[in-house]
């Protein structure tokens, strides 16, 4: 294969993540501590990329190494993979648990889909609503699935999981919420404000699948046809 046959889709791969982000090139240089000129160059499939950039380019679009590599299918791009990012959906994690955080990151390390954490009740408003240190997403999707955590500093997660229903633009995302234990008391009042179930933790790939096919989103964890707006998915990502 030749060089150019890697670096186009690897370009379209880049550009296509950080437009899921709903970032721009120059803020993406900048968390990947890479110029501008760089990134226009890989996304424009004229740039070798280095292993270190591949990882710096990854951490700062906040997917896996695996993740960017697997490119997304464009008809003139040679060597395009077998998934489309905008069909797969995005998921927000709000855990203030570092532990719990690593321990979810391990039991989803080969999810496809982007994982998007935050740590704090607030940091979870803004980021679904273009808010506060947020607010450069005010263009950007949603995500479409939340797993959250009730125990959360700033707002606690049963008055996030209320303004998330309560409001039209987030009410039909679906959210599970994250328990210690089944006997956890506050999930009959998180069911009753419209999580759809529970997760005892730690989160991982088996009981999240087990809870998806009630959520009518497919595996990798894809967008519902209403959400792709008609798009139909072509060999969708499986899990390694």
């Amino acid at each position: 294969m030749q060089s150019n046959d890697v670096k186009r889709p690897f370009g379209i791969s880049v550009r296509a993540w950080r437009s899921r982000l709903g970032i721009s090139q120059e803020e993406l240089a900048g968390r990947a501590g890479l110029h501008r000129t760089y990134i226009c160059d890989v996304e424009r499939g004229s740039r070798n990329v280095t292993l270190q950039s591949i990882e710096k380019l990854a951490q700062a679009l906040e997917i896996s190494v695996a993740t960017l590599l697997t490119y997304p299918r464009e008809s003139e791009a040679p060597g395009a993979g077998d998934f489309i990012p905008e069909t797969l959906a995005d998921i927000l994690y709000v855990e203030d648990n570092e532990s719990d955080v690593e321990m979810a990151r391990l039991g989803l390390k080969s999810v496809t889909n982007r994982v998007h954490v935050v740590r704090d009740g607030k940091a979870a408003l803004d980021f679904l609503f273009g808010t506060g240190e947020y607010a450069n997403r005010k263009t950007a999707p949603r995500p479409q699935l939340i797993l959250l955590d009730l125990n959360l500093p700033k707002i606690d997660g049963l008055e996030v999981l209320r303004r998330i229903k309560a409001d039209t633009r987030t009410a039909s995302i679906p959210v599970i919420v994250l328990t210690s234990s089944s006997r956890d008391r506050d999930l009959q009042a998180s069911k009753r404000l419209g999580a759809e179930t529970y997760i005892v933790k730690p989160v991982d790939l088996k009981n999240l699948t087990e809870v998806t096919p009630q959520l009518k989103l497919q595996w990798a964890l894809l967008k519902t046809a209403a959400a792709t707006q008609g798009q139909t998915p072509r060999n969708p990502a499986r899990p390694s």
